[in-house]
């Protein structure tokens, strides 16, 4: 790894450190967060020396790297930020940075007729357009659904480098449902993005079911570098074949579901189709039509259904439509004076 990747570890490590305000941390602290930082990357053990931290502070204070951290000194040993707010993650993009993404996005649509960055197309676009409002000083083009207030999101690069180095999490996570707390061992499969919201998939032991876990309800991870990960060939497009969302109930067998679409919001469902196995079966006079789908029934597909309002109806199979029909009556009896 060379010594700019290193450096840059360490800066995110120190800045992370110096985030949680609820702890004290010495420079044998921040030297030890470092190191094991150095550590989950390389994969072996990098010795850093007192003198190195202390550079890397000056530097991070300093106006050379463009941070400008507010980094003090507390009792003599202790190292806080002055400004509970700042991290070095807020800090704008230079005039160098900006002309080395602006040549990197240019090399890359190169290549965006290939398969290989199909998927990832709009992901080019929406950074170009981020440069490009960053450069010029002016409003993005482009805008899309995110919430700014969503939590857990802090967890995602350490999450996905937890998977690609197959270690073993040890989370601290209160779903809805609890009233407390649970600590528990977990192997990360994938993560998962549905409706603006991201999902841990993994396992928890190799006998338990695949778990998803919401990455707002998580508390805290940690490592169980001792425990060995669960080595298993989870296939996650098979996994997802036939559901909405990311709840799979085992045990399921995907059914046919047929479903009657109004005209006004036929040509939505036919240009934006519910899910891949969806087909047309009629469209009648009156431009509502007819299409199925080939799903395993979940939460995520029933809440989709009731956001067509009065514009979808379940045909069969009969106990779907008997279920949406008797939640249907229950919200109706709400608005009854």
């Amino acid at each position: 790894m060379s010594q700019n990747k290193n450096a840059l570890i360490r800066y995110k490590t120190i800045d992370k450190c110096l985030q949680n305000k609820y702890r004290q941390w010495t420079l044998e602290d921040l030297i030890e967060c470092c190191s094991e930082a150095l550590f989950e990357y390389e994969g072996r053990a990098n010795p850093i020396s007192k003198r190195t931290i202390q550079m890397d502070i000056q530097l991070m204070r300093s106006e050379k790297l463009g941070y400008n951290a507010p980094i003090v000194v507390y009792d003599k040993k202790y190292y806080k930020y002055d400004d509970d707010e700042f991290t070095i993650t807020d800090i704008p993009l230079t005039e160098t940075d900006m002309n080395v993404l602006t040549e990197t996005v240019s090399m890359l649509k190169q290549f965006k007729d290939f398969s290989l960055f199909s998927d990832v197309s709009d992901i080019l676009q929406r950074l170009e357009d981020k440069i490009y409002s960053e450069k010029s000083h002016t409003k993005p083009v482009i805008y899309l659904d995110k919430n700014e207030e969503l939590k857990g999101l802090h967890y995602l690069d350490e999450i996905y480098q937890a998977i690609i180095k197959k270690m073993v999490l040890v989370l601290t996570y209160k779903s809805f449902k609890s009233k407390e707390e649970n600590t528990f061992h977990f192997h990360p499969f994938i993560l998962k993005e549905f409706n603006n919201r991201w999902f841990l998939i993994g396992k928890k032991k190799g006998s338990q079911p695949i778990t998803n876990l919401a990455l707002d309800r998580i508390v805290s991870i940690d490592y169980d570098f001792n425990m060995s990960y669960l080595e298993e060939d989870f296939d996650a497009e098979s996994y997802y074949k036939n559901v909405i969302g990311v709840t799979v109930n085992s045990g399921l067998q995907p059914r046919r579901i047929e479903l009657w679409v109004d005209a006004v919001n036929a040509p939505y469902v036919i240009t934006k189709p519910l899910h891949h196995t969806q087909r047309l079966i009629k469209e009648n006079e009156d431009k509502s039509i007819i299409i199925h789908l080939f799903l395993c029934p979940n939460y995520e597909m029933e809440r989709i259904f009731f956001g067509f309002g009065d514009g979808i109806e379940v045909l069969r199979p009969e106990n779907l439509r008997n279920r949406m029909k008797k939640i249907l009556e229950k919200a109706l009896e709400r608005y009854q004076p």
